[in-house]
C-alpha cells in the first residue's frame, strides 16, 4: 500500500514517510473523509497494526511460558480460550456497534452524538459483562467437562477459567473503548491501550506462573491473574482516556443522560454482531470436541499452532479496522465511493502481504513451533496444522478486510450469514468427515479450517461488489 497512490495535497507534499510515521503514531487530527485514500488508510492503519501486533505478540509469549509446564497446561488454556472465544465475540459485537455508530457520527460533525452513543455501549457493557462473570465462576468445571477435558486436570483448569472468565469485563471494555477510538478516529489512543495492557501482560504473566521474586508461584493460573491485572491496568487508562477533555471524543455527564431509544438501537446492531461473532467464535469451540478425541497432545499442538496463527493475523484486524473506519465516516459524510474504494485498496494489500506471510509459515512450520514446544507428539501436531492453515493466508488477509467492511457500514446481518453458512453447514461437519470418516485425523480438521476460510473470502469478496451495504444506515 503506497501512501501516495493518490496526487498527495500540498500539505503532504512537505511531508516526509517518517513525519506520516510520527503522525500516525502522535495520533492525526486529519478528516479522514478527504484527501488521498492511501494516506488516510496508512494514517489510521499503523496504530491499528501495532496494536494488534502487541496483542498477537502477547499470544505467543504467554503459550510460550505456559509450555514449559507441559501439555496439560497447554490444553487447559486451549480448553478455556475456546470458552473465551465466545467472550471475544460478544465484545467484538459491541465494538462493531460502537465503530460503526461513532464513525457515522463523525462523519456527520456530530461530536456529541459520537460521545453519547459511547456512552450507551459501555452501559451494555457493563449488564453483560456481570452476567457472563456469575456464569464463569460458578459452572466452570461443568463447561470443561462439556468441552471434553479430562478428570485430572479439572481442578486446576477450573480455578483457569475462574479467573479468565470471572475477570471478562478486563476484556470486553478494553476491546469496546479502543472500539469507540477508532471510530473517532482516534488509533493512537487505542494503540496505547494495548501496548500497556500486554506489556503489563508479558511482564506478569511468568511472574506469576514460576514465582519470580516476591511473587506466588500459582502455575498454569498465574498466566489468568497476569492477563487480567494487565488488561485491568489498560481499561483504566482508556477510561481517563475517554473522559478527558481534547481528545477527538470526549465523554462528558450530558453523555450518560439516559436515552431508551438509541439504547435500543445500539442493542439490536450489537446483538447481531454479536450473533455474528457467537457464529463463527462457536465453530471454533465446535472444533475443540472432534480434537480432543485424539487426546491432550493433539490439543496441546493445536493450541500452540493457533497462537502462532493468531501472532501472524492478528495485525490484520488493524488494517481491516481501518477500513471499518473509513467506511463508517465516508458513507456518514455522504461518500460511498470512498468508502468502497478505501476497503479495496486495504484488501489488496492485505491479501498480498499474507500470501508472503503464508509461504514462511509453508517452509518453516517445524521450526516455528519448535520455538514453544520440544515434546515429539505436540511438535508433531502443531507442524502440521501450520503446515495446513498456511494454504489459505492470502484468503484470510483480503476476507478480514471485507468481512470488517461491512460492519463499518453497519450492515452486520450480511456477515452473519456467511458465518452461518461457512462455519457451521460446511467446516464442521467437513472437519468430523474428514478426521473421522475418511480417517485423517487431526489433518482433517486442520483442512477443514483453511477451506472454510478461503471459502468465506471469496464469498464476501462477490457480496461485497453488490454494494447494499451502502444503504445501511446506523
Amino acid at each position: 500500500m503506497s501512501i501516495n497512490s493518490e496526487t498527495p495535497s500540498a500539505e503532504a507534499v512537505d511531508n516526509s514517510f517518517w513525519a506520516f510515521i510520527r503522525e500516525a503514531i502522535r495520533g492525526s487530527q486529519r478528516d479522514f473523509t478527504k484527501g488521498p485514500i492511501g494516506i488516510a488508510i496508512f494514517l489510521l492503519a499503523v496504530p491499528m497494526i501495532l496494536e494488534m501486533s502487541m496483542e498477537s505478540l502477547f499470544a505467543v509469549v504467554d503459550i510460550f511460558f505456559v509450555a514449559k509446564l507441559g501439555a496439560d497446561s497447554v490444553a487447559i488454556v486451549g480448553l478455556t480460550e475456546s470458552v473465551m472465544a465466545l467472550i471475544y465475540a460478544v465484545a467484538f459485537g459491541f465494538a462493531i456497534s460502537a465503530t460503526a455508530t461513532v464513525a457515522r457520527r463523525t462523519g456527520e460533525g456530530d461530536s456529541k452524538g459520537a460521545a453519547k452513543s459511547a456512552a450507551h455501549v459501555i452501559y451494555c457493557g457493563v449488564i453483560v459483562s456481570l452476567v457472563i462473570s456469575a456464569i464463569g465462576i460458578v459452572f466452570a468445571p461443568q463447561i470443561l467437562t462439556l468441552l471434553g477435558a479430562k478428570p485430572h486436570i479439572l481442578e486446576e483448569g477450573s480455578l483457569f477459567m475462574r479467573i479468565m472468565v470471572g475477570g471478562n469485563a478486563v476484556v470486553l471494555f478494553i476491546f469496546l473503548l479502543n472500539a469507540i477510538f477508532r471510530g473517532a478516529g482516534d488509533a493512537a489512543i487505542a494503540m496505547r491501550v494495548l501496548i500497556l495492557a500486554n506489556g503489563l501482560n508479558m511482564i506478569l504473566s511468568p511472574c506469576f506462573i514460576f514465582g519470580v521474586a516476591f511473587f506466588p508461584e500459582l502455575g498454569v493460573a498465574g498466566a489468568a491473574v497476569g492477563t487480567t491485572i494487565g488488561r485491568g491496568v489498560g481499561v483504566l487508562y482508556a477510561a481517563w482516556c475517554l473522559f478527558r477533555f481534547g481528545g477527538r471524543i470526549h465523554v462528558d455527564r450530558e453523555s450518560w443522560r439516559f436515552d431508551p431509544a438509541l439504547l435500543w438501537k445500539l442493542i439490536k446492531l450489537s446483538s447481531t454482531g454479536v450473533f455474528q461473532l457467537l457464529v463463527a467464535t462457536a465453530s471454533w469451540t465446535a472444533l475443540m470436541p472432534i480434537m480432543a478425541g485424539f487426546g491432550e497432545v493433539a490439543i496441546a499442538g493445536y493450541v500452540i499452532a493457533l497462537r502462532v496463527v493468531m501472532f501472524a493475523l492478528l495485525p490484520a484486524l488493524g488494517l481491516s479496522n481501518a477500513a471499518a473506519t473509513m467506511v463508517g465516516q465516508n458513507l456518514g459524510a455522504g461518500k460511498p465511493e470512498r468508502a468502497e474504494a478505501a476497503v479495496w485498496k486495504a484488501a489488496s494489500f492485505n491479501a498480498l502481504f499474507y500470501f508472503a506471510i503464508g509461504l514462511i509459515f509453508l517452509f518453516f512450520s517445524h521450526e516455528i513451533i519448535s520455538i514453544f514446544t520440544q515434546e515429539p507428539e505436540v511438535l508433531s501436531y502443531g507442524t502440521s496444522a501450520l503446515h495446513i492453515i498456511a494454504y489459505g493466508f492470502a484468503f484470510y488477509g483480503l476476507g478480514m478486510v471485507l468481512e470488517t467492511a461491512f460492519n463499518g457500514a453497519g450492515d452486520t446481518w450480511t456477515p452473519t450469514y456467511l458465518n452461518l453458512l461457512v462455519f457451521w453447514i460446511f467446516e464442521i461437519p467437513l472437519a468430523y468427515a474428514l478426521a473421522y470418516r475418511f480417517e485423517m485425523g487431526p489433518a482433517g480438521v486442520f483442512w477443514a479450517i483453511t477451506l472454510a476460510f478461503s471459502l468465506l473470502a471469496v464469498a464476501s469478496g462477490l457480496l461485497f461488489k453488490r454494494g447494499k451495504w451502502k444503504l445501511k444506515t446506523v
